[in-house]
């Protein structure tokens, strides 16, 4: 008996910092797609506008932004890298049951998506000259599909642990894709899909809005800023409203229809109930199985997750312990800092929009400060949110097959993944440190900088 409870104390701290070390690695590691993903539809839509209205001022902007991307890829890849490791190191019998089924989207990513984004990518910085103006806008594009198609092998990755289509299990107990087609548009993956694209937009132009305030409040670069702004504020508002409605919305009913138990959790919902309110805010108190001072919304939870006023949410109590999210409190608050960022930065970029209309936007610096100091609440918002969706699917793994405490890898030692976790906080400091430097000295060179030559007329 002493034995097993040894045994069974090692798993759990191996778990813990197995858990710890991919979430610390991938929040680092997402930072960067995520602008990445962004700036590539940007910069797709400058080099169109150059093309089509033969102002310089887009191409200096394409390329500046160019650079950003350029940065913020390298970086992408190499904090990338130990992620793939932890599969085998950490992830042993979490990879060996599902290797056959995940393994063709991450092969996908790898052999299609990221050689077709890093080779235009590589066309795209050095090869203008040569290319002409038209295919240098090619070049964008591809970029653009590379970048967007990676980032969907990706999605469905996830969303078959999330929500498992087209496969069997095998006499071993290994997860068999039977059904690709079934695999690769399960319907769980387009909205989050969609979902998660809207939120790297919103991170870029928030981005880009804020290097743009930045020149108009320093008097530098001002047609830049001008136009980075018109550009920034409407393709930032229209990527919003998108992220409420309708990706938002319907990511919210596939959790209601597939997970419920996460949706008690991520409201803080102990007992079910018709009519269900809606909860603002509040705390959730585990130890007495309610949600303390809360601020609500009548009916409204029934409406989202259902359809209807009337329908009925289960909460928490209608679902066995063992089932709930291991962690209620941090999942709770994380979708509550996901909603109300998403809510300011809505109410933010409608203020702009109006003044950008108004031909005002430039003249008010209070608001210009407000662009400036809010970029990195998307990163924050989009954090907050995988937070959601990967605590949602605890104690599982992927979804009602495979528990996380079955995923590990039994042979490693807790010492051995504390020190490597140290070591990658280390190294991620190092690397972030340094994105920041010359992501800093980017930025005070300005667009016009990067203009070694006249633009060719188009």
């Amino acid at each position: 008996m002493a034995a097993r409870r040894l045994l069974l104390g090692r798993i759990v701290d191996v778990l813990a910092w197995s858990r710890i070390q991919f979430g610390f690695t991938i929040t680092f590691h997402y930072l960067f797609p995520q602008l990445t993903m962004g700036l590539a539809l940007l910069i797709v839509l400058m080099k169109a506008l150059a093309l089509s209205t033969g102002r310089a001022e887009w191409n200096d902007l394409a390329r500046f932004w160019a650079r950003v991307f350029g940065l913020a890829f390298a970086v992408g890849v190499v904090t990338g890298i130990p992620l793939e490791f932890q599969f085998g190191t950490n992830w042993a019998r979490f990879s060996g049951q599902t290797g056959g089924v995940i393994g063709f989207t991450l092969a996908l990513e790898g052999m299609f998506a990221f050689f077709a984004e890093s080779a235009f990518l590589g066309l795209f910085l050095f090869g203008e000259k040569r290319l002409g103006p038209r295919m240098h806008f090619f070049a964008a594009v591809m970029v653009f599909l590379g970048s967007w198609l990676s980032g969907y092998f990706i999605i469905v990755t996830n969303s078959f642990m999330q929500h498992p289509v087209g496969y069997t299990v095998g006499a071993g107990g290994q997860f068999v894709l039977t059904d690709v087609v079934a695999y690769l548009f399960n319907p769980w993956a387009a909205w989050e899909y969609f979902h998660t694209m809207c939120a790297a937009v919103v991170t870029a132009t928030f981005a880009v809005n804020a290097v743009a305030a930045y020149w108009a409040l320093t008097h530098v670069f001002s047609s830049h800023a001008r136009d980075a702004l018109r550009l920034g504020v409407t393709v930032g508002l229209a990527a919003c409203v998108l992220q409420v409605f309708p990706t938002g919305d319907q990511s919210g009913k596939l959790v209601a229809d597939h997970q419920p138990v996460a949706l008690a959790a991520m409201e803080g919902k102990f007992e079910g109930s018709e009519r269900a309110d809606l909860a603002i805010f509040g705390q959730p108190n585990l130890a007495e199985r309610r949600l303390e001072n809360p601020v609500v919304v009548p009916r409204v939870l029934s409406f989202l997750a259902y359809g209807s006023f009337g329908a009925t949410v289960r909460g928490l109590d209608d679902f066995p312990r063992d089932a709930w999210p291991d962690n209620i409190e941090l999942l709770y608050f994380a979708y509550h800092v996901m909603a109300g960022l998403g809510t300011l930065f809505l109410a933010l970029l409608i203020v702009a929009a109006v003044l950008l209309r108004r031909m005002r936007l430039l003249e008010r610096r209070g608001v210009l400060w407000a662009l400036l100091l809010a970029f990195p609440f998307p990163f924050i918002a989009t954090t907050a949110g995988w937070m959601v969706t990967e605590l949602g699917r605890q104690p599982w793994v992927v979804y009602g097959l495979l528990r996380t405490s079955d995923a590990t890898s039994p042979t490693v030692a807790t010492g051995d993944v504390v020190f490597s976790t140290l070591g990658f906080m280390g190294l991620y400091f190092v690397v972030g440190v340094s994105f920041l430097a010359l992501l800093a000295k980017t930025v005070g060179r300005g667009p016009v900088a990067l203009s070694p030559a006249p633009v060719e007329g188009v």
